[in-house]
């Protein structure tokens, strides 16, 4: 009877224990958890393309005002025509395949509605298109990131070229007023009838233009100085903080309360502005980062207040989820590879009215995805990658 008391006793103590264990290592969950913004990718966006189409590197995604995707590629020049593109070698080896035209346009189911672009009359076309976004009453602008681009294109949503601002093949100028140096990507501000552009791939600034005739009002460097286009060198996340912003200046996207989100994508960091180029403050993301860097493009959720910013990271191969505001990362997902839900070089990045998020990917990467918004849970700082629940 003592043995079994002692037994009984052991046993109870040693339940007590592990659910004490239980409920800390419950409770280290439960504090993992974050409240934020969760996607599940679809991986059925959008449907296949007619005609043998296949996409080059993607560098640009923008949503118009009735939730339609313009998507921009590189084709024919990220295309391999022994490998992916035989169908436009000349002469053709195979039936398939051959690149797209530069610009797409997907419905919200992903069916394509119309394609377009490339050099017309009037305009030059970039050497190397880069971005695209739609402004507020539905035109299309492009920039370039060519050794020659040193113009932006505005069209018609339908394709129809509406006007060119400053002209190809002049020299890299950070102060100039009449030119650009290789846009990487321009956001709008409707309300004050201002373009923003990351100025970008040679020169180092953020340029502000005037949306109806293209006049560069303002612009500025990193912590709102003079920009320069001196040699900043490799960067080196132990050396301190350099004042000036590095090439490529890949976003600069405007939010509904006046700040101005810049994208210092080989620096690592994220630098905010007022509307008149006065610094206010900036993190660093996965600073140790090399090469191509870890800040590529963010879009901001569509509530009211903008609460989240989402950061594409092409080098890690991930979304960031971030509180706006504070600038404290919250969540990510996403993960190297080529399944749906994962990443090549991610590249760009938007929402559509119903929170939805989009992503393209450059290199081999060759793709656009659409991530459904799901509402905002409780979630882990790291989800890997979305595949849908059920």
């Amino acid at each position: 009877m003592q043995r079994r008391t002692r037994v009984l006793g052991s046993l109870a103590i040693a339940l007590a224990a592990a659910a004490a264990l239980g409920r800390g290592v419950l409770a280290a969950t439960a504090g993992q958890l974050v409240e934020a913004p969760r996607f599940e990718v679809d991986p059925l966006w959008p449907k296949p393309l007619p005609n043998h189409w296949i996409l080059g590197s993607v560098v640009g995604v923008g949503v118009d005002s009735r939730d339609h995707v313009y998507v921009i590629h590189r084709g024919d020049s990220t295309l391999n025509q022994r490998t992916e593109a035989g169908g436009g070698a000349t002469p053709p080896i195979g039936e398939c395949c051959v690149s797209a035209p530069p610009i797409l346009e997907f419905d919200p189911a992903g069916n394509l509605v119309k394609a377009w672009g490339g050099p017309g009359e009037g305009y030059a076309w970039p050497t190397s298109n880069h971005g695209i976004t739609i402004d507020d009453k539905d035109n299309v602008w492009i920039g370039g990131n060519g050794a020659r681009d040193s113009h932006i294109l505005k069209f018609s949503r339908d394709g129809k070229f509406l006007m060119q601002i400053g002209q190809p093949l002049q020299a890299v100028d950070s102060r100039s007023t009449e030119h650009f140096g290789r846009v990487a990507k321009i956001a709008f501000d409707p309300r004050a009838n201002e373009a923003y552009v990351a100025d970008g791939y040679g020169n180092k600034r953020v340029a502000v233009i005037d949306a109806t005739s293209g006049r560069i009002k303002r612009f500025w460097g990193a912590y709102g100085n003079a920009p320069s286009d001196s040699n900043l060198g490799r960067y080196n996340p132990d050396a301190p903080l350099v004042q000036q912003f590095r090439n490529p200046v890949h976003c600069a996207e405007p939010s509904n309360d006046g700040m101005v989100y810049v994208c210092d994508r080989p620096n690592d960091r994220i630098q905010v502005f007022r509307k008149d180029g006065s610094f206010v403050k900036e993190q660093r993301i996965a600073p140790r980062t090399l090469g191509d860097g870890s800040v590529w493009d963010i879009a901001f959720s569509r509530d009211p207040a903008q609460k989240y910013l989402y950061l594409a990271d092409g080098k890690n191969e991930r979304i960031y989820v971030l509180d706006r505001q504070s600038l404290e990362t919250l969540t990510q997902f996403g993960d190297g590879g080529r399944q749906p839900g994962q990443f090549f070089a991610v590249h760009s990045i938007a929402t559509d009215s119903r929170g939805n998020l989009y992503t393209t990917e450059t290199y081999e990467g060759k793709r656009v995805q659409r991530f459904a918004y799901r509402g905002v849970e409780r979630l882990p700082r790291n989800q890997g990658v979305p595949w849908p629940r059920r």
